[in-house]
């Protein structure tokens, strides 16, 4: 199906023609029950989309083209386990890890077909055993059992992997950090900059340091070198026999861990139904659940599955995800607005802005169909960000009077992570007027005649008045929690997944990463051997080829 030929895209196309017209201030003083029902209540959530350029005819024609391009039944079929991954012939099934945990006598609608195409297996048994020998690993090492090469305790973990086997557990890791146990500390290595692992590295004691290599396929180069490099470091300070007791992996190809000197025993499976920006509920989130104990792990993936269940049974006019993810389709599709911000009111999630780069664009930064039909309009936002009251100081004033319309995810807490301090309530109460602030003044401003009362030179009013109507949607909870976070993210990631949906495309590939990675495999020889430039590569490349063997070669 063509979804632009269908009258539910002609219409949102009529009315995106006069998206300039509307106003925030003349639809609160039309509707004065705006705030009702367009905030919803998520699980721990509150989400207030009221303040969003969109009408109630608006909002009924998204929907209505959801419907169009049938959505419940995608999602249905997502979490029943069909190869909804067409390009790889997948299943797509993230959010089986975070369902109930079940016994292998029970049975699960979560199903993939096997392999040759025949039948289906049950892959709650399989995430049941994995999750058992995650928490059995995990209890060991926060109990001190666990013991390095030389006898002692494990007290540092360091994650090697890179996107998805990076971006989720770093980002937990540094949200819950209230939630952490004091015996374990966790670092996070992705960039192949040796900065970055020797940062890592340099003031930790190899005999008491685990290594966890995150990596689906154990071929991702930028991982594979930094774990080289990493074994490296350990065999010098404990000898080759200790690779086997220092180093984990979590993987789909168990042949190259083994091969890396990994013992069986440390081998955690990585199926391909897990893509790697949705695998946090996997065996990616070991490190995570070695901070913060098996226990409080589940209670971020009931977090999860509480929204999986909202989104897969809520109807579309309630569904937040659904809901919040056509919004945004709205303005990037139909209204042409190129980016989206997402500021978080809370140090903990400064890494957030980060994680959903990723989930939405390299989820949906797609420019053809899954049917392989180029793409006639718009699909995923650049997505930016950072924390709120730092950028209040950097690029709000671009958001408040800037040419380009932003629209923006506020997020805060109502208490905050930490209260040893005397001082902690004004802190947080601070934070959170400020976030309220900034929604208030994007979306109703301050007009030339406001402006002008409080003015004392009339040549400041232009330069003082605010146009408003720049739309936001606020999140608050009342605290960060294990289960807030995975709320959170699976919110954003059926948000992702509604606008794919829409726009007809595979949100779970990533063939954009696949060139880049090549080619810089072939630079990389030459690099390494300093021979004579291949002709191969176009000019520009040849000539920094150049540059750096000159510059790398000079004292």
């Amino acid at each position: 199906m063509d979804i632009t030929a269908t009258n539910e895209w002609r219409k949102l196309k009529h009315l995106a023609q006069g998206h300039q017209d509307l106003n925030l201030r003349t639809l609160f003083e039309q509707d004065p029950n705006r705030v009702d029902h367009m905030t919803f209540e998520l699980g721990d959530l509150v989400v207030d989309l009221s303040k969003q350029l969109v009408t109630t005819e608006i909002t009924e024609a998204l929907i209505a083209l959801a419907n169009k391009a049938g959505l419940v039944a995608r999602s249905t079929a997502m979490m029943a386990g069909e190869r909804i991954n067409t390009t790889e012939n997948r299943a797509v099934l993230h959010t089986a890890l975070r369902a109930p945990h079940r016994t292998a006598s029970q049975d699960c609608t979560n199903k993939t077909n096997n392999e040759d195409g025949s039948g289906s297996k049950n892959v709650a048994i399989e995430i049941s055993r994995l999750t058992d020998r995650m928490a059995s690993f995990c209890d060991q090492v926060r109990a001190g059992k666990r013991l390095g090469a030389s006898g002692q305790t494990i007290k540092n973990v360091v994650n090697l992997g890179i996107g998805g086997s990076h971006l989720g557990p770093a980002l937990a890791y540094e949200a819950l950090s209230a939630y952490r146990h004091e015996s374990v500390n966790c670092h996070f290595v992705a960039n192949i900059d040796s900065t970055a692992l020797h940062n890592a590295l340099k003031e930790l004691d190899a005999a008491s340091t685990l290594f966890v290599v995150a990596s689906k396929t154990f071929t991702t180069q930028e991982t594979l070198t930094n774990a080289t490099t990493a074994r490296k470091w350990l065999t010098h300070h404990l000898g080759e026999e200790a690779v086997s007791q220092h180093f984990l992996a979590v993987t789909a190809n168990t042949n190259q861990a083994l091969a890396f000197g990994i013992d069986p025993a440390n081998c955690l499976e990585m199926w391909d139904w897990v893509g790697g920006r949705y695998s946090l509920a996997s065996a990616i989130g070991l490190p995570l659940m070695l901070a913060i104990g098996p226990s409080q792990f589940q209670d971020m993936l009931s977090g999860m599955h509480l929204v999986d269940e909202h989104f897969a049974t809520t109807p579309l006019d309630q569904n937040v995800p659904a809901l919040t993810g056509l919004i945004a389709l709205w303005y990037r599709t139909f209204c042409d607005l190129p980016t989206r911000a997402i500021l978080p009111y809370a140090e903990s999630l400064k890494l957030l802005p980060s994680y959903l780069q990723q989930l939405e664009m390299e989820s949906n930064g797609k420019s053809v169909r899954s049917d392989g039909r180029k793409l006639s309009y718009h699909s995923s936002p650049i997505i930016w960000g950072d924390l709120g009251t730092n950028s209040q100081h950097s690029f709000h004033q671009l958001l408040h009077q800037g040419t380009t319309i932003v629209p923006s995810d506020f997020i805060v807490f109502a208490k905050g992570d930490f209260n040893d301090l005397d001082n902690a309530a004004t802190h947080q109460q601070q934070l959170v007027a400020n976030c309220f602030a900034q929604s208030s003044a994007l979306a109703f401003g301050r007009t030339a005649q406001e402006v002008a009362k409080i003015a004392a030179d009339p040549k400041l009013v232009p330069h003082r008045t605010f146009e408003g109507n720049r739309p936001s949607t606020t999140i608050i909870s009342q605290k960060m929690t294990p289960a807030v976070l995975g709320q959170l993210i699976a919110l954003y990631e059926h948000q992702t997944f509604t606008q794919g949906v829409v726009w007809g495309i595979n949100s779970f590939d990533q063939w954009g990463v696949e060139l880049g990675k090549s080619l810089a495999k072939n630079i990389a020889g030459e690099l390494a051997t300093n021979p004579t430039v291949h002709p191969q590569y176009d000019p520009s490349t040849v000539s920094l080829i150049n540059h750096y063997q000159k510059l790398a070669n000079t004292n």
